[in-house]
C-alpha cells in the first residue's frame, strides 16, 4: 500500500511538471487592457499648411496638384458610446490609436466599424483565437458596416520584446478584408507590448527606461491609380514637412518605432540628421525598413537644432518623404 502511495505521488508530481512544460506561455495571468476603436470615413490632407515645409523657397511639385482625398481611420474613443475620442498625438498623423500592453496582458479591442464598406482588425505578433484574427475567416474577420465585434488579443511572451530586442517593441494592425486596399485607404496602428518587470506601473505600461516614444510609418499611398500627383510619398500621411509634434530635448531617452506597408517600392532608409541611433547593439544613423517591417532603436540627444528626418532613396526624398524633428536646450 505504501509503494502505491508512493507512486501515486510521484506520478502527480510528475504530471504537474510535465503541464507546467506545456503550457502555452500566453496562460499567464495579467491585466485586462480595453479600448474602443471605431473605423471611419474621413477627408485627409497630405500639406495642411499647403507649403513645403523643409524647403520653402520650393513648393510641393506635382504632389501638390490635389492634397484632400477621402480616407478611412481607426478613430480611438474613451468608452463604448464612441462619443468622446482619445486625444491624438501631433506626430500621429493619420495611424489609429497605439494599443498598449505588458507581457502577460490580455488586449480587448471593442471595433465598431462606422464606415460603408466591410472592414476588420488584424493584428500582428500577439496571441490570438482564429475568430480574433481578423483575416482569412473566423467572426471577427469581416465585420459589416454598422456592425461590431470585440477582438480579444493576448501578449504572452512571443508577443514581447527578445532577449536582444529593447524594453518594448511595436507590431502593426491593419484592416484585412481586401488588405491591399484596406492599409491604402488609411486602417492602419501599432501595438507596443513592454517586457514583463520593464513597465512604470500597472496601469502605466509605457518602459521605465524611456522617456519618450514615437513612432513613425513610412508609406507611399496610391491616390490616382499610379499617376505621380497621387503617390503621396509620407511619414503618418504627411509630406513635405507637415508633420508636427516629434520635439524632444537634450538628454532625453528616445525610442523610435518605425514601421513600413506597401509595395515593392516601399523600400526605405530612415535617417536622422544630427544624432544616431542604436539599433539592437548596432550604432547607426540610418535603418532600412520593408513593407510590414516594425523595429525599435533608442537615442539620447545631443545637439540642440531643428533637424531633418527623412527617407534617403532619392526618389523619395523628392516627393516629400520628409519631416523635422526638434531638439531644445
Amino acid at each position: 500500500m505504501r509503494a502505491k502511495n508512493i507512486t501515486w505521488i510521484i506520478f502527480t508530481m510528475l504530471l504537474t511538471l510535465g503541464m507546467m512544460f506545456v503550457l502555452p506561455s500566453h496562460s499567464q495571468a495579467g491585466k485586462i487592457r480595453e479600448y474602443w476603436i471605431a473605423a471611419e470615413k474621413v477627408t485627409w490632407n497630405y500639406a495642411p499648411t499647403e507649403k513645403n515645409l523643409i524647403e520653402p523657397e520650393g513648393n510641393l511639385g506635382v504632389w501638390g496638384q490635389t492634397l484632400a482625398y477621402t480616407k478611412y481611420r481607426y478613430v480611438g474613443y474613451t468608452d463604448g458610446r464612441y462619443t468622446t475620442p482619445v486625444p491624438q498625438p501631433e506626430w500621429a498623423g493619420i495611424l489609429g490609436p497605439q494599443l498598449r500592453a505588458v507581457v502577460g496582458d490580455t488586449i480587448k479591442v471593442h471595433f465598431l466599424n462606422k464606415t460603408d464598406r466591410p472592414l476588420s482588425m488584424h493584428p500582428h505578433g500577439v496571441f490570438y483565437q482564429k475568430d480574433d484574427e481578423g483575416a482569412d475567416g473566423g467572426k471577427g474577420a469581416n465585420i459589416p458596416p454598422g456592425g461590431r465585434y470585440t477582438y480579444t488579443w493576448i501578449a504572452d511572451d512571443a508577443a514581447g520584446p527578445g532577449p536582444n530586442d529593447p524594453s518594448s517593441i511595436i507590431w502593426l494592425y491593419h484592416s484585412h478584408v481586401m488588405a491591399e486596399e484596406e492599409m491604402n485607404l488609411g486602417l492602419i496602428g501599432t501595438i507596443a507590448i513592454t517586457r514583463k518587470g520593464e513597465a512604470r506601473s500597472q496601469e502605466d505600461p509605457t518602459p521605465r527606461d524611456v522617456d519618450q516614444e514615437f513612432v513613425s510609418l513610412f508609406t507611399i499611398f496610391n491616390e490616382e491609380n499610379d499617376e505621380e500627383s497621387g503617390l503621396k510619398h509620407t511619414i503618418n500621411g504627411r509630406i513635405f514637412g507637415n508633420l508636427p509634434g516629434y520635439e524632444t530635448s537634450l538628454g532625453k531617452r528616445l525610442r523610435w518605432h518605425l514601421v513600413a506597408l506597401g509595395n515593392e517600392v516601399d523600400n526605405h532608409t530612415v535617417h536622422w540628421h544630427g544624432q544616431t541611433v542604436l539599433a539592437h547593439g548596432r550604432r547607426t544613423d540610418v535603418i532600412e525598413l520593408m513593407p510590414a517591417s516594425m523595429t525599435a532603436v533608442d537615442m539620447v540627444p545631443r545637439a540642440v537644432g531643428d533637424w531633418l528626418f527623412h527617407c534617403h532613396v532619392n526618389d523619395h526624398m523628392m516627393a516629400g518623404m520628409s519631416a523635422r524633428w526638434r531638439v531644445s536646450p
